[in-house]
């Protein structure tokens, strides 16, 4: 079902990328380009929550949308961990393993896919516990400032991707050793 309404949410999640890298580029005072961005950040990153939700109460879950939900998912992480470290507000080693965990995984999948073991890295609930630990940091990095006057966004952002970072690791971990015995059957 390639134009359901769970599916056109993922493609609008996809091609508002370039509005969240834009505000960079305006010509505003940088604490409204730090808000808009964070706002533009949350707001696409609450229609991962609601594709999902609409597809399932819709009976609307394809294929197609299983596939691009997360590939959605990954472009706006990918994104925002790169304008977050042109602004120097997250650490490049990071962003290498957040992006790197995304690339093997994603290609992990693919592969288990591919022999026909892909219920060895269907998501787990680390997985999604990272998702939601990195979506919250990068919202609070992007908006680098004070929330309410008393909460530092910079602050509480950089503690929460250096927990998000761990569960990076940890699940990717999780991954590799639910894999191994397909990987080795395959492999002999």
């Amino acid at each position: 079902m390639f134009l359901t309404l769970p599916t056109l949410l993922t493609w609008a999640r996809i091609l508002a990328i370039p509005l969240i890298v834009g505000a960079f580029y305006l010509p505003l005072p940088q604490p409204q380009i730090n808000l808009l961005s964070s706002v533009l950040f949350i707001i696409v990153a609450l229609t991962d929550w609601a594709d999902g939700w609409l597809a399932r109460r819709l009976n609307q879950t394809s294929a197609f949308g299983a596939f691009l939900d997360p590939v959605a998912d990954k472009f706006l992480v990918c994104a925002s961990l790169l304008i977050l470290l042109d602004q120097h507000r997250v650490d490049v080693w990071v962003a290498l393993v957040i992006i790197g965990r995304e690339i093997a995984i994603t290609s992990l999948r693919e592969w288990m896919a591919q022999i026909g073991a892909s219920r060895s890295v269907a998501v787990h609930m680390l997985g999604k516990l990272k998702t939601a630990a990195q979506m919250v940091a990068i919202a609070l990095l992007l908006y680098d400032g004070e929330i309410a006057g008393v909460i530092n966004a910079r602050v509480w952002g950089t503690w929460l991707i250096y927990v998000a970072c761990a569960l990076t690791i940890w699940s990717m971990s999780y991954y590799l050793q639910k894999s191994l015995p397909a990987i080795r059957a395959k492999v002999r």
